[in-house]
């Protein structure tokens, strides 16, 4: 199957971060994707996806994600992290330039799975 995906939208998400949603529907629930883009200094809310495995596929910049259970981790270009579900996460950009990497999650992200987890209020 074959399905043209009109030109996606790149908006502000609460979770500190841009995303650009590549593939995210209920006919498909088995995955989504979405581009994520963390600029310069900027470190993701901690949070969680319940039920949901994620794996950021650095596209381009430098990160320092951290998942509990593997503690920090150098990322660049190239790097896959895997977030198991419900484990607490964030990715903090250490670059000079944005930080961009495809979020793939499965089954798909849904609002309902994310949980903020962060101590520092909104």
């Amino acid at each position: 199957m074959t399905r043209t995906v009109q030109t996606p939208t790149e908006y502000w998400f609460e979770e500190r971060c841009h995303i650009t949603e590549w593939w995210n529907t209920p006919d498909d629930a088995a995955v989504s994707v979405a581009r994520a883009r963390v600029e310069p200094g900027v470190t993701t809310r901690l949070h969680r996806l319940n039920g949901v495995t994620e794996r950021y596929v650095i596209l381009e910049g430098k990160g320092c994600a951290e998942v509990a259970g593997a503690g920090l981790l150098k990322v660049g270009a190239g790097d896959v992290v895997v977030v198991p579900p419900g484990a607490s996460q964030r990715i903090r950009n250490v670059g000079t330039g944005d930080l961009v990497f495809l979020a793939v999650c499965t089954p798909r992200f849904t609002r309902d799975a994310y949980e903020d987890i962060d101590p520092e209020p909104m």
